[in-house]
């Protein structure tokens, strides 16, 4: 149970940071030397933070549904912000959707990787600070930023590269400021998040469900919705005082102590 909770926490905890989800459920049950808790476990982690974005996005996703069904009625010149919105989270959630289905990542799933992909990330991020104009806010996204920020998610498919980081980054180079990049990146996230929790959730249920651990599922599932929830909520206040450099430290840290760990 401690080891659910503890794996749901650090879920929730990195899949909004920018420091890499996927690397830190690499690397954290190798640190401690845990067997792997299975497929249904993963499931409960992606469904647990996909939770955390509805819920904190609820008013956000019944506009949007809205804004979607009615986007019919009238022409693409004519829609409004939601009825736009709508359609970009469609378009950016493809090139992931895409390359998750034709690549795939297990074979990088190894420290070394993750490693460097952590490095590899934090330069994206370096490069946001630096270049990024941070000149439009969230009411002023444009078409563009779906396709950059859709293809930013596709390349976060990387262990260590951090889905919220190189989608935040994006967003920030493409002009967006801190908060309004993480605010879309964390909507479009949603979808991709939700459709690898239902591939992954066939997979399970083919291979035998649950396998008599429901309470695995509901732990890893309560950590992961309710730090997720919280995450989201004051990195989005941090974001629009601070920079992304504390993160950039800690992935720069951690990369160095994994190499050095992995080649001694």
């Amino acid at each position: 149970m401690l080891q659910a909770v503890f794996l749901g926490v650090i879920q929730g905890l990195t899949e909004f940071l920018p420091v890499s989800s996927s690397g830190h459920l690499v690397l954290v049950p190798r640190l401690f030397g845990w067997e792997y808790l299975g497929l249904s476990f993963d499931v409960a982690l992606h469904v647990g933070t996909l939770l955390a974005l509805l819920v904190f996005f609820r008013k956000e996703w019944a506009a949007l549904i809205k804004g979607f069904f009615t986007s019919f009625r009238s022409r693409p010149a004519d829609w409004g912000r939601d009825q736009k919105l709508a359609w970009m989270l469609i378009l950016a959630s493809i090139p992931a959707g895409l390359a998750g289905a034709l690549i795939g990542e297990d074979h990088l799933s190894t420290p070394g990787w993750v490693a460097i992909f952590l490095l590899t990330g934090s330069l994206l991020m370096v490069a946001a600070e630096l270049w990024g104009s941070r000149s439009r806010g969230f009411d002023d996204l444009k078409w563009w930023d779906a396709g950059t920020v859709g293809i930013a998610q596709a390349v976060a498919l990387l262990p260590g590269i951090s889905r919220s980081g190189v989608t935040i980054s994006a967003g920030m180079l493409d002009g967006l400021e801190r908060e309004a990049a993480a605010r879309f990146a964390f909507l479009i996230s949603a979808p991709v998040i939700g459709g690898a929790a239902l591939w992954q959730g066939q997979k399970m249920i083919r291979g035998g469900g649950f396998d008599g651990q429901g309470w695995v599922f509901a732990a890893g599932f309560l950590a992961s919705a309710i730090t997720g929830f919280f995450v989201i909520k004051y990195f989005l206040v941090f974001l629009k005082k601070h920079t992304l450099y504390p993160f950039v430290i800690y992935r720069v840290a951690l990369a160095v102590v994994v190499l050095i760990v992995v080649t001694v």
